[in-house]
């Protein structure tokens, strides 16, 4: 049985705090990208939405995500966009159609 998942997760930036926002999301990219059970994390700039941005996740399983969310960078991650986004996250958990 495959375990893999996928997450796309969006928040959008409120007028304004664009970079200050990005500077949170960077640090937890880079560490996300060093834990155990990641396959692959991006984050993404929507070129059709200004402030949009849209994470694009690879876990080994739920578990690995369950882990990702008590990592310090995770963690530093949810403090961090407090009073920087527009609008609640976006979070979706996907199982690819095999």
């Amino acid at each position: 049985m495959k375990t893999e998942i996928s997450v796309v997760a969006a928040l959008k930036a409120a007028p304004g705090m664009e970079a200050a926002l990005e500077a949170v999301i960077r640090p937890c990219v880079e560490a996300s990208r060093k834990e155990a059970g990641n396959i692959s994390y991006v984050a993404h700039r929507d070129v059709n939405e200004p402030g949009r941005y849209v994470f694009v996740e690879r876990w080994a399983s739920r578990e690995a995500l369950a882990a990702h969310e008590q990592e310090p960078h995770f963690k530093a991650l949810v403090a961090g966009v407090a009073g920087k986004v527009d609008g609640p996250l976006s979070v979706s958990i996907l199982s690819a159609l095999d």
